[in-house]
């Protein structure tokens, strides 16, 4: 599935709205088959862009192709796509199993068939035995299941969610994420998931495009841009990250408030100011005396119990903090508020970055 030629393409696609520029020439390519997120904050573009593939925005510039034909003026009921919005939008009229087959009203198919293709969705979603029910009857998950089997009954090319699990609680959209996860191996359809969740794209992407100002700042999959940010804003957004102003030498080698330091991956070329990334869990936290080389002298100002972990809040004698991850081992850490300690920073955990080539929109424009 993964690797099959390219389902959904976008062409320097650029949209705007009165003088903001929601979308500025963003090129991509989704794989058929794949489970593929478009992630940022507020007024990124991420749902502009999934507006203007489903046809509910027509493009200022570019063009949009699904499956080899070009889409671009197609009107949206004509297009191979279907679309889960957060709302349910289900018919409260309508029994469970009418509002997953209402769009085989449409289709010319017998009594029969329509019921074995509706049975089948409530299976594949985990809802058997509820077809005879009414919406109201459900829980918010129940219901976000309903219309995800709508949405599927029709065998579009490609699905369109958008924030579809921003209803609910924490614990129920954790559930629910495995879920989706599973439902799209099954069903194999490409799945284009608009999401602000970092935990959502991390947990459910075969690959993700991370988004601000209207472009796309990195695209890869979960791991390379979590473990691999290229930029500022991508290591600042994706999850908790440690951001430090340094000099560089061209060689890797770098100054952090007077301590030399080595930082193996990013732009280790870069020669003068940079920035470096470390993320918490990659950080160790050790006795003041500790010799090893990349080690930064700080103090602790705080710890965080969390259960399976603990944050290690640090200060740097300039002021500058950082933040610790240290795994519950079973016993109390040997720190204490305002211990010195050494902060071990491995260089194959530093990360030279790039400033972010765009900043960030003034105000949200949209989701």
């Amino acid at each position: 599935m993964i690797g099959s030629p390219d389902g959904v393409v976008l062409e320097r696609v650029s949209k705007r709205f009165a003088d903001v520029q929601a979308v500025d020439d963003v090129s991509l390519a989704i794989r058929q088959g794949e489970f593929f997120s478009l992630l940022g904050p507020s007024g990124c573009g991420k749902t502009t862009t999934l507006r203007m593939i489903a046809g509910f925005e027509r493009l200022d510039a570019g063009r949009i192709v699904i499956d080899d034909v070009d889409v671009t003026e197609m009107p949206p009921h004509r297009r191979p796509v279907n679309t889960v919005f957060q709302s349910y939008a289900l018919f409260p009229h309508l029994t469970v199993g009418e509002n997953v087959g209402f769009g085989l009203r449409f289709r010319r198919l017998g009594a029969v068939e329509k019921r074995s293709r509706v049975e089948n969705m409530l299976q594949l979603v985990r809802l058997e035995g509820y077809g005879s029910r009414k919406p109201h009857q459900l829980s918010g998950g129940q219901q976000q299941r309903v219309a995800l089997a709508r949405s599927l009954i029709l065998s579009p090319a490609v699905l369109l969610l958008d924030e579809p699990l921003g209803a609910l609680d924490a614990k129920l959209r954790r559930e629910l994420q495995i879920e989706l996860k599973r439902i799209q191996r099954e069903v194999g359809i490409t799945f284009v998931y608009v999401t602000h969740d970092q935990e959502e794209a991390l947990t459910m992407s075969d690959r993700m495009a991370v988004m601000s100002h209207g472009r796309i700042e990195q695209l890869g999959t979960a791991r390379e841009v979590y473990e691999e940010p290229e930029t500022t804003f991508v290591a600042d957004f994706l999850g908790v990250s440690n951001l430090m102003t340094a000099s560089c030498d061209g060689g890797g080698r770098v100054t952090v408030e007077g301590a030399p330091l080595v930082a193996a991956h990013g732009r280790t070329s870069e020669v003068g100011d940079v920035r470096l990334t470390i993320r918490p869990e990659r950080i160790d936290v050790a006795e003041a005396s500790d010799t090893r080389p990349n080690c930064l002298r700080a103090v602790i100002d705080g710890l965080v119990y969390l259960g399976s972990t603990t944050q290690v809040h640090l200060r740097l004698p300039s002021g500058t903090r950082l933040q610790a991850l240290v795994t519950n081992a079973g016993g109390e850490l040997p720190y204490r508020e305002g211990d010195a300690v050494a902060a071990h920073l491995p260089e194959g955990a530093l990360r030279v970055l790039a400033d972010s080539p765009h900043p960030a929109p003034a105000a949200p424009v949209e989701a």
